[in-house]
């Protein structure tokens, strides 16, 4: 136990809360300040004439994370948070008319890719049984410890571990290894959407991001009572029984340090010492504006940014009894897609569209009779957009899309609307260009060049979030709130 010294997270993400709860645990006096009116960073609640929206990440998988949180804050989950296994962690809907199934049971899984596209079942089980070997050693390894300490790298787990791992996964993209394993193209491009995961493009990405399927159709994907928001909710509960304090609404202006050793932040022209600091903000906008090192600002750009997100809330008059609570409706040309996103830094007119609806879970997420629509389409990270226009084109594609594969005018359905843009994103968040990860995966060594949890040029300094390692989503900020207070306990 430390006691008696201060702790300053700046920003209230899901990595900031966790990382403040580990850190109360351990004894530290811990102060949260985030720009916002409500804590959650990413993640929070759009309400509309009765239709409820998780604005920002939608997809629950590894709850284990959050009760080992909780199991090292001495409480119990069940008393904060519930949640539940969905058996179908998505539908997958191609222009052909053909709709797959993705049970989470793997032998069902294989089977319905079998009956409808003529997969070999023994294919995906390979696959997925592959997955899970790669997870279960070396990603256990790359995920959950620092890549940048010694005894990491030292551990006799890591020579095993990397014996697991063939030429494949390291040189080859994730496409390519999906096309040696799977022998239908719509077989392929389930698999290829995993890289999305981590806002990369599965034509460039490595073939090692093949362990994430095992996380949604091995481990499975559950639900949360309540909606997504439950999760930050609960973690504030938490957080503040443990003695944790926020202020919201308060924009921290400068990380305070002298001599290479962080002394605290300053807020509204006010200074607060501090011994240890956490950034829970992009890794770029932490150098260049609260650091104001433009150099090392510059240096985090020689990383290609992960993808963002076009997304439209949209509250529908009307129920879809062939939608789950997981739907994506794929490009017919995926290739080009990302082409577009990553080297012509525009939207595809064919755009892969996923669709989140939780009053599929529960009651009272919509009216009776009609139902929440969250309408995500993959963004480019660019600059300078016309986002009037580029959102009436994307909206128009994607209703033309929508209705020609579901044989409805869905426009006419639309009775509420609301629209989150990548500039919104990096307004609301700090993440540069909006993009949700960070960096992205599109090269083999991209896991080695993501941000550290650290930095030796200011002792005391520590980041936590999607932006560094070992990368965005729930369950990897959970792990990086982890990883940062075992840093700072050691």
């Amino acid at each position: 136990m430390i006691s008696g010294r201060k702790a300053i997270i700046v920003g209230s993400g899901i990595a900031g809360m966790a990382t403040s709860i580990r850190l109360a645990v351990q004894g530290f006096d811990v102060e949260v300040f985030e720009k916002n009116d409500v804590l959650g960073g990413k993640m929070y609640l759009i309400e509309k004439n009765g239709f409820y929206f998780d604005a920002g990440p939608s997809l629950f998988t590894q709850p284990q994370n959050l009760i080992e949180l909780f199991e090292y804050a001495g409480e119990t989950i069940g008393e904060y948070f519930n949640f539940s296994k969905v058996p179908i962690a998505c539908k997958y809907f191609f222009e052909s008319g053909v709709v797959v199934n993705a049970y989470t049971d793997k032998h069902d899984f294989a089977k319905e890719l079998n009956e409808k596209l003529g997969e070999p079942e023994h294919n995906v089980i390979d696959y997925l049984d592959e997955s899970a070997r790669v997870y279960e050693s070396v990603g256990n390894i790359f995920l959950n410890y620092s890549l940048r300490s010694a005894s990491t790298w030292l551990h006799p787990r890591i020579f095993s571990a990397m014996k697991s791992v063939g030429l494949s996964h390291l040189f080859g993209t994730l496409n390519s290894f999906n096309q040696i394993r799977l022998k239908t193209k719509e077989a392929v491009q389930i698999f290829n959407r995993f890289a999305t995961y981590n806002g990369s493009n599965p034509f460039k990405a490595p073939g090692m991001l093949s362990l994430i399927p095992h996380l949604e159709q091995n481990e499975g994907t559950f639900y949360p009572k309540g909606g997504m928001i439950s999760i930050p909710n609960a973690l504030e509960r938490l957080a503040r029984k443990k003695g944790v304090k926020f202020s919201l609404g308060k924009s921290v202006e400068k990380i305070v340090k002298g001599n290479d050793i962080v002394e605290g932040v300053e807020v509204g022209g006010i200074f607060h010492p501090a011994d240890i600091v956490i950034s829970n903000v992009d890794v770029y906008y932490t150098y260049k504006n609260l650091l104001g090192d433009i150099n090392k600002a510059n240096k985090v750009l020689k990383n290609e940014r992960s993808s963002s997100a076009l997304i439209f809330y949209w509250g529908i008059n009307k129920t879809f009894p062939d939608l789950h609570l997981h739907n994506i409706f794929f490009s017919n040309d995926y290739k080009s897609e990302f082409e577009h996103l990553f080297e012509k830094k525009q939207f595809f007119h064919d755009p892969t569209i996923y669709i989140n609806i939780t009053s599929k879970m529960e009651e009272g997420q919509a009216p009776d009779g009609k139902e929440n629509w969250f309408v995500m389409v993959n963004a480019p990270a660019m600059e300078g957009a016309d986002w009037v226009k580029e959102v009436s084109e994307v909206r128009k594609n994607v209703i033309d899309k929508l209705s020609r594969i579901m044989g409805v005018d869905i426009a006419s359905y639309i009775q509420e609307e609301e629209v989150l843009t990548p500039e919104g994103i990096q307004r609301r968040t700090d993440s540069y260009l909006g993009s949700l990860y960070g960096t992205s995966s599109n090269s083999k060594w991209a896991a080695f060049l993501r941000h550290a949890n650290y930095t030796t040029a200011v002792k005391g300094l520590f980041f936590a979030g999607g932006s560094v390692h070992p990368g965005g989503g729930i369950p990897l900020c959970l792990k990086s709130a982890k990883i940062v207070s075992d840093l700072i306990k050691e």
